[in-house]
């Protein structure tokens, strides 16, 4: 009966497998190998990302990523040892992710994804550039025939090189944008030099993009918002609510609206987001049970990172920890909160160290990055 299924149908029928099981169908028949290569799709069902982690350390070995997967509840450890370098997660594309080899003291960029074990580096920038601000958006671009969608990068800010044996670097005020349809990177603009060197010293890569603005925010207290629009070219700066008394804030998107995740000091963790006029408006609070088991015995948000996408919300510390997850429930029609158990594959607990974590959507498609 299986091998008479139409092959766009047993694709779809695919398409409702985790990446682990479709790897393992694809290896069952050469119908079934041939099948999953010619109708690729999204392996992830239900249309959740998954959670992956990085080491952040600086030349981290052996160097691994952690992922898991929401639906089965389940930790695995992938192999990057195809990199050819150590490398730092920046932020997903898609179903890849955007890194950068700590190899180079200059910023360089590069794609790669986890599951087919494919690397590209990204063309160089045209001013060399130290700790600069990086962001990326997708591309609706409806010529496009590829199977993975388009995407930009917007790097703004960092420290220019000295361009004379007596000058010192110099904050960049400029911001550039990578283009994959076309694999370049142009100038798009001067930005205000007060902006390059608050997103060189005080933002960390994590960006934001919703309704026509890129956004970042400061990495200290008093926390503070920076955006870009990208139609006009134009900065802007908002205000965040209980900025000086967070003692983490991170910027994520809910159903495509900005948001932002927030721990008070000797409070709870609260999600505001961004309404008509740049006001903020609290839609949530961590119930009381989720912080205690969060924060053990530190009874401080500090060490805390948050990643988001539009239909989950993460809060994490670290490899061992367990993680706090506020996602939408599609059955019920509204969103829970849920706890994540610290990392452990096999039974057993893996090395706890510090880490930078994403969501995406795993995919085994072939893609264009290679």
């Amino acid at each position: 009966m299986w091998s008479n299924l139409p092959s766009d149908l047993l694709a779809n029928i695919f398409s409702f497998l985790s990446p682990d099981s479709l790897a393992r169908a694809s290896s069952s028949c050469r119908h079934w190998h041939t099948c999953a290569k010619a109708y690729p799709l999204s392996t992830t069902s239900n249309n959740l990302a998954w959670f992956l982690a990085m080491p952040i350390q600086r030349n981290h070995t052996p160097l691994s990523c952690y992922l898991h997967d929401p639906i089965l509840n389940n930790w695995h450890a992938l192999s990057l040892d195809f990199l050819p370098d150590p490398v730092r997660l920046v932020g997903p594309i898609g179903s890849l992710v955007l890194i950068r080899p700590t190899s180079s003291t200059f910023l360089q960029l590069a794609i790669c994804n986890p599951f087919t074990r494919q690397f590209r580096h990204l063309p160089m920038l045209n001013i060399t550039r130290t700790n600069p601000a990086v962001g990326v958006i997708m591309v609706l671009d409806s010529t496009q025939s590829a199977p993975f969608p388009c995407f930009k990068v917007f790097v703004a800010g960092g420290m220019s090189e000295a361009v004379a044996p007596r000058c010192s670097a110099t904050y960049e005020p400029t911001l550039e944008m990578y283009d994959s349809r076309h694999d370049t990177w142009q100038i798009v603009g001067p930005m205000p030099v007060e902006f390059a060197v608050r997103l060189t010293v005080w933002t960390p890569n994590e960006s934001v993009y919703s309704k026509g603005v890129l956004y970042w925010i400061t990495s200290a207290r008093a926390y503070s918002v920076m955006g870009f629009e990208i139609g006009t070219n134009t900065w802007m700066e908002l205000n965040v609510p209980m900025a000086d008394k967070l003692e983490f804030a991170t910027l994520v998107r809910r159903n495509g609206v900005l948001t932002l995740v927030g721990g008070i000091c000797d409070g709870e963790a609260c999600v505001w987001e961004l309404v008509e006029g740049y006001n903020w408006t609290l839609v949530e609070k961590m119930p009381i049970e989720f912080g205690i088991r969060f924060l053990g015995s530190k009874r401080s948000w500090g060490s805390t990172k948050c990643v988001g996408s539009d239909k989950a919300i993460y809060l994490y510390r670290d490899l061992r920890s367990g993680m706090v997850v506020w996602r939408e429930v599609v059955d019920k029609g509204k969103w829970e909160w849920f706890w994540v158990e610290g990392t452990s594959i096999g039974g057993k607990q893996v090395q706890t160290f510090p880490i930078k974590g994403v969501l995406l959507q795993p995919s085994l498609a072939p893609s264009c990055i290679s």
